[in-house]
């Protein structure tokens, strides 16, 4: 490397690393917004820096450690919101346990001891005064009466296919009970704490092959979580040799359990927990797994034999490799939002990833409908583009007023021959600009918000970044709060007629031919393949992240 190369390396580093470093400090001091503006100018300034920034490892470290401290600041605030809409309401149980003690009641003791006698488990059941004091916590207090009933109502949307990945790893059926303590079932948990996520509470790092890039996180993904999590406990198993041992090292680390039983010389949970050689969250963790198995068992003797547990998640699974929205989706299967979105709790940002596989889970029977809607609407507009299944009432107006679309648009795109007559229309393709903008048709403008910057406006309208500094006339990255930049969209959006039912393929064809036709000159130049820095930021984000997958909170 050249003197001149080395010294411009530096200086692009040093000015990166001071806006990197402020970034950390508003990240730390709970500036969301202004973190990721910080985040984003760094990210900016590499990416248009002319520089080959993943040939060049000092460069390539610098850009991989700006994008996974982007990567934490999408999780916090993630976390946040899972936080205020459910995890505030109703605690994980091992959470609540760390807070009260629970009196042994003998009568529920021995009546405890006495169903033992006949419930079938492939775990070890037993009955102890650690087991009988969470038995009775969660039958005889409301708040432990409300969080196993929770817990075992959700249940049933994962049940099947939790039971049938744990046999097909070759663990014990009952450790399905285990989601109980962990996050009740609930996919999109988030300890606020350690910031450990997902149904089974892994760690952001780790190497149990589930990864996390800037638009999916795995944890978070029901199926692929649950395997990473049989085999986790299956491998504690192979070193400890015994399942209980194998569950509090799902809490503490297997590490930890097992220099607690080199330090003893026992190798049994119950002489650690009588030694104190267990954390206390560690020494409940156990007994609270064993007290839900056996009540699941019993339901009538506690209270459960009326609880109707949810309907198992039935789906059918289509492998994209491009970018739709979730909205999109929605609109092609007709299912809510609400339930595409809880098919794929992994997506962090309304979409699935652009350029590699990803599976999407749609509503049972919704799949041969899907690929054939979506394939008549162009691949790069499925981020933004609608598809509007249309009412007795509603009129070509009333849509394009609704969408933020001209009528001219949406007759054009779906080969209508007036922007009138919607006869013999079932559905209409409707050609939205990127974040909503003003029509495609004429130059728009956009005011500068909050946590802007060139690269985050550039992608928001799908342009590049050199574009919206040429018709801007900016030098810098920076964006002034309120000022209005011109932003530019195809003369004319490429689209199709899948809108138009029972016109037949002939039909679609020449609506896509003529789209394209008349789009060619704006977009010349701008290839899929290219595209712009926004896009090169997130297939970055996702390579600097590709190794990593989760690990168990608490491992060393």
């Amino acid at each position: 490397m050249s003197r001149q190369k080395a010294e411009q390396d530096q200086q692009l580093i040093d000015t990166v690393e001071k806006a990197w470093q402020t970034g950390m400090q508003n990240y730390q001091q709970g500036h969301a917004a202004a973190a990721k503006a910080n985040f984003d100018y760094a990210v900016d300034l590499m990416l248009t820096s002319g520089l080959d920034i993943r040939n060049d490892p000092a460069l390539s470290a610098e850009f991989d450690r700006i994008v996974d401290a982007e990567n934490t600041q999408e999780l916090d605030a993630l976390r946040q919101k899972t936080n205020a809409a459910s995890q505030a309401a109703e605690p994980a149980p091992v959470d609540i346990a760390n807070d009260v003690t629970f009196p042994v009641d003998p009568n529920v003791k021995a009546q405890a001891e006495a169903e033992l006698k006949v419930t079938q488990s492939d775990l070890p059941l037993v009955m102890n005064d650690p087991v009988a004091s969470f038995i009775n916590f969660f039958t005889h207090t409301t708040l432990g009466h409300n969080t196993i009933v929770g817990s075992l109502t959700r249940a049933g949307r994962y049940k099947e296919m939790i039971q049938r990945v744990l046999k097909e790893e070759g663990v014990p059926q009952d450790l399905f009970y285990l989601a109980v303590a962990e996050s009740g079932f609930r996919p999109q948990a988030v300890n606020p704490r350690s910031d450990a996520a997902g149904m089974w509470q892994f760690m952001p790092y780790g190497t149990y092959g589930l990864r996390r890039t800037a638009w999916y996180d795995e944890r978070f993904d029901p199926e692929k979580s649950t395997r990473a999590y049989a085999r986790e406990i299956k491998a504690n198993y192979e070193q400890l040799g015994d399942w209980y041992l194998a569950m509090a090292a799902y809490d503490w680390g297997a590490g930890n359990v097992q220099r607690a039983v080199q330090r003893t010389g026992y190798a049994d949970f119950w002489e650690l927990y009588r030694r104190n050689n267990l954390p206390a969250e560690t020494k409940n963790y156990v007994p609270i797994i064993i007290a839900v198995t056996i009540m699941a068992k019993n339901p009538k003797q506690y209270g459960l034999d009326d609880l109707a547990p949810d309907p198992p998640l039935l789906d059918d699974t289509v492998t994209t490799d491009y970018a739709v929205d979730l909205r999109l989706v929605s609109d092609i299967t007709g299912a809510p939002l609400q339930e595409i979105e809880a098919l794929n709790p992994s997506l962090l940002r309304m979409s699935t990833p652009p350029d590699e596989p990803f599976d999407l889970h749609l509503p049972a029977g919704a799949k041969a409908g899907f690929e054939q809607t979506i394939a008549e609407i162009p691949e790069d507009k499925r981020r933004y583009w609608r598809y509007h299944v249309l009412q007795p009432s509603d009129t070509i107006s009333d849509i394009a007023r609704t969408y933020h679309v001209s009528t001219s648009e949406i007759a054009f795109v779906n080969q209508l021959s007036s922007t009138e007559d919607l006869s013999g229309v079932d559905a209409l393709v409707i050609p939205v600009a990127p974040s909503s903008a003003p029509s495609s048709l004429r130059t728009a403008r956009y005011k500068v918000r909050h946590g802007d910057t060139v690269v985050t406006v550039a992608d928001r309208f799908g342009v590049t970044v050199e574009q919206l500094r040429r018709w801007n006339h900016l030098k810098g990255s920076e964006l002034a709060v309120g000022r209005s930049l011109y932003v530019s969209e195809p003369a004319r959006i490429t689209g199709s007629s899948r809108g138009r039912h029972g016109r037949g393929t002939r039909r679609h064809a020449s609506a896509k031919e003529t789209a394209s036709h008349s789009t060619a000159a704006s977009e010349r130049g701008q290839k899929r393949s290219g595209g712009h820095p926004a896009r090169r930021v997130d297939e970055s984000r996702a390579h600097a992240v590709a190794g990593s997958s989760a690990k168990k909170k608490k491992h060393i």
